[in-house]
């Protein structure tokens, strides 16, 4: 793989669903490579966080696999940092999930559990439809559009940083944006046409084919 084709880092810490992730990212065009090597993440043109689970267990395996600090440094070299479902709980501040966990501190903002409000079952399972509140080369693709989410925990943020969510009984961000930092709440890797939309948006910023306007 040589440098000047430019390559994703699919972080490896043990998380689900790699598999699909890694397909989608070939599927737009870019070369992925799953690493837990400092290395290699710093290297990268972008860096993916994907993640299934608990809060808690994926912070303790990247803090195991001593991840935090080479993810940390590729975020404030300004390469685009891209979480999925439990990848972007991770970037925030802290999340309740089975006790106080601090995460990566590259948003403000705590994740909390889901409200068991009548009509909506814990966790949200399935398709919901995105409402878009701050337009860009990212969201554009997936307005009034349906994705498709698994979680049971979510994300309390400033306004400022959330480019579009769903209604499930709470406001739900779906999108969330801090400069190069992006989150999808969603699975765009399981979100069809739909989600292929996220991933090519994502790979034009890597390549530098698109700026986040």
């Amino acid at each position: 793989m040589s440098k000047e084709e430019p390559f994703i880092a699919v972080i490896d810490y043990g998380a689900g669903n790699i598999r699909n992730v890694m397909k989608a990212i070939a599927y737009v065009g870019l070369p992925a490579k799953l690493t837990k090597n400092p290395t290699e993440i710093l290297s990268a043109d972008g860096v993916v966080i994907p993640g299934v689970g608990a809060y808690k267990s994926a912070m303790d395996k990247i803090h195991a696999n001593q991840l935090l600090e080479p993810i940390k440094k590729a975020a404030k070299l300004g390469k685009p940092i891209l979480g999925i479902c439990l990848g972007m709980q991770l970037l925030f501040d802290s999340s309740t999930e089975f006790g106080e966990t601090k995460g990566f501190g590259l948003i403000p903002g705590e994740v909390v559990a889901l409200p068991a409000n009548e009509g909506y079952k814990v966790p949200q399972m399935g398709w919901n439809q995105n409402n878009i509140t701050i337009k860009n080369v990212l969201t554009r693709g997936i307005e009034n559009e349906y994705t498709y989410f698994v979680h049971s925990y979510y994300v309390k943020t400033s306004d400022q940083y959330i480019a579009a969510s769903v209604d499930y009984g709470v406001k739900v961000p779906s999108i969330v944006i801090k400069d190069n930092i992006i989150g999808a709440q969603f699975h765009p890797e399981k979100s069809g046409e739909v989600g292929l939309r996220v991933w090519q948006a994502f790979a034009d910023m890597v390549s530098d084919k698109a700026v986040l306007i």
